[in-house]
Parts: structure tokens; sequence; C-alpha cells
């Protein structure tokens, strides 16, 4: 995570730290995955539980049980909740419309943080071929 935001937290940059640190999310799903979209359709597309039996492109556990499919939506909606909270406002609002605090900062980053640990210790699951008709 510091890798996105290094240089803006040294600046006490808050609100460019924690647009970074986001974005740089999103990057990293994105090259995980090989998908193009961005915020909750690109979390959909990669973490998403499919209807019926289908899974995730990254899954988090094996989602063999209830808690395990459980925490994989949880996390989806974590993923987006960093989009639509912390990266959607501070990529559109100028820095003087949207205050940063340095303790707001520093909540977001940690969240960033545990949830690249997630993708570091999450399986790469191949796309399912689409079925003949």
């Amino acid at each position: 995570m510091l890798r996105y935001c290094t240089a803006e937290l040294l600046a006490d940059n808050y609100f460019h730290a924690v647009l970074e640190a986001s974005k740089g999310l999103f990057e990293r799903l994105r090259d995980r995955t090989g998908l193009d979209a961005d915020g909750a359709e690109l979390v959909d597309q990669a973490l998403g539980i499919p209807k019926g039996s289908g899974t995730p492109r990254v899954a988090f556990s094996s989602l063999r049980t209830e808690s395990e499919r459980s925490e994989q939506r949880g996390l989806v909606n974590l993923f987006k909740g960093v989009a639509g909270t912390f990266r959607n406002p501070t990529a559109h609002a100028p820095r003087i419309s949207w205050p940063m605090s340095e303790q707001d900062a520093l909540d977001l980053l940690s969240l960033v943080s545990m949830l690249h640990r997630r993708l570091d210790q999450a399986i790469d699951v191949p796309p399912t071929p689409p079925s003949p008709p």
C-alpha cells in the first residue's frame, strides 16, 4: 500500500495520500485479474460471487461454507466502500472542498493495507469457459 502513497504521506498531504492509496488498490485488482473495469463494477467482476454455482475470479477462501461465502461478500462490500467513500470523492472534489484529517487518513490507510494483505493471501480462480449451446 505504501508503494502508492509514500511521497504524499511524507509531505503530510493526506488528501492525495488517500486518493493514491485507494487508486492503487483498484489498479492492483485490475493487474491481478486482467479486467479493465473500475470501482464497484471491477469489484463485482473480480470478487463477486456470481448467482448460481459460479466462483469469483479472486477468492479469499475456499468458499465451501456459508461463513466463507459471507466473508467474501463482506470483503466485496469493503472494497466497494473504499471506492465510494474515499476514491470517488477525492477524485472528483477539489481538496479545499473535501478536507482529510490525519486521523481519517490513517484509518483509511489501515483499511486499504488490510485489503492489500487479503489480496496477497487470496486464490486466483481461472474464468469458467462458457457452456456450449
